[in-house]
């Protein structure tokens, strides 16, 4: 008698449990700064959606729904502002080292969307994420369950910076996954917003703008409806950027519609979200390596959940950090 010993894949509650999906950091702990890829070797339908104000982009015209293009083989999210979407050139270097790209019958074109936040606040501005670093994301990526908090895109991310970067606090990168009869969709997200971050499950700020003596959470929301004033504040200096992906198969339109609604994860999770000095940009992914779909309407239900929960993630798992004079302590540290 033949006994089946095979079990099913394990479950990470993170975005790699999403069939195809792998995700591989670089954390550059010099200033700190880093970059994370999320990458489908075999190609999966893209989308995007834009909804900062401030954003720091490539390659997501192609993205569009009306484009030619379907499928793309990467995305990469990286720190160091517009600097950092160099990153990108060293994930396509990898992938075309891997046979991976879109067949133009003399070559492999790897096609890799980036998008990128501000952290050159916090140390060094004179290193960021460069191709070598995008080479190495790609290099350490595998189907496990990727780190969060001060690592890859994370590492510099702060959140609640309003009131000035001496008020805020330490951001990250988290991960989340939820599956429904048999279809999963998972998130990662770094979050370094501008706003503060809630919980969604219960209305409490749990990072964010401190108060003037640093120890108290000022509760962003309801300090600018008191009317206290926001300091003067750079455009483009935050950003919260992630990937939502699923095994489903969906067309280009379902994705970019599966990106467009991820958003009211940040919003859930978020406040103020979008500001005009903030670049929020999510990404989809269908990798279709499940032949069905529960429908648009529950896929756009899971893709806000994990959005959320991918958030709070991050910010519960980053450590607090000191760049120079800049104390970001964490979300642990203030509890």
């Amino acid at each position: 008698m033949t006994v089946n010993r095979s079990r099913p894949p394990r479950r990470h509650n993170a975005i790699t449990d999403v069939a195809g999906i792998e995700v591989g950091h670089f954390t550059d702990t010099r200033r700190p700064t880093g970059c994370t890829v999320i990458m489908a070797r075999e190609g999966a339908v893209g989308g995007v959606d834009v909804r900062g104000a401030a954003p720091g982009t490539r390659e997501t015209d192609l993205l569009a729904p009306g484009n030619s293009v379907d499928k793309v083989h990467a995305i990469m999210l990286a720190g160091g502002s517009a600097w950092g979407l160099e990153a990108a050139t060293g994930a396509v270097r990898w992938l075309e080292e891997q046979g991976v790209g879109l067949d133009i019958g003399v070559a492999r074109i790897p096609l890799v969307p980036s998008a990128v936040l501000f952290d050159v606040l916090v140390g060094d501005a004179s290193i960021r994420p460069d191709a070598a670093a995008g080479y190495a994301a790609c290099a350490a990526a595998s189907t496990k369950r990727p780190a969060e908090g001060n690592v890859g895109a994370g590492t510099g991310a702060a959140v609640g910076k309003i009131f000035g970067i001496a008020r805020a606090m330490k951001g990250g990168i988290g991960s989340a996954s939820v599956t429904v009869d048999g279809v999963t969709v998972g998130a990662i997200v770094a979050c370094n917003a501008l706003g503060d971050v809630v919980d969604p499950e219960t209305g409490a700020v749990i990072a964010g703008a401190r108060t003037a003596n640093g120890r108290k959470l000022m509760d962003t929301r309801r300090a600018l409806l008191r009317g206290v004033p926001p300091q003067p504040i750079l455009r483009g200096t935050n950003t919260t950027i992630g990937v939502v992906a699923t095994d489903a198969l969906l067309t280009k339109v379902q994705a970019h519609r599966l990106a467009q609604v991820s958003h009211d994860g940040l919003a859930r999770a978020i406040n103020p979200v979008h500001t005009p000095s903030d670049g929020d940009t999510m990404f989809a992914l269908a990798t279709g390596r499940v032949k069905k779909s529960p429908g648009m309407f529950v896929l756009s239900t899971m893709a806000a959940e994990v959005t959320a929960i991918a958030i709070v993630r991050a910010i519960r798992a980053a450590r607090g950090m000191r760049a120079g004079t800049l104390h970001l302590p964490s979300a642990a540290d203030l509890a």
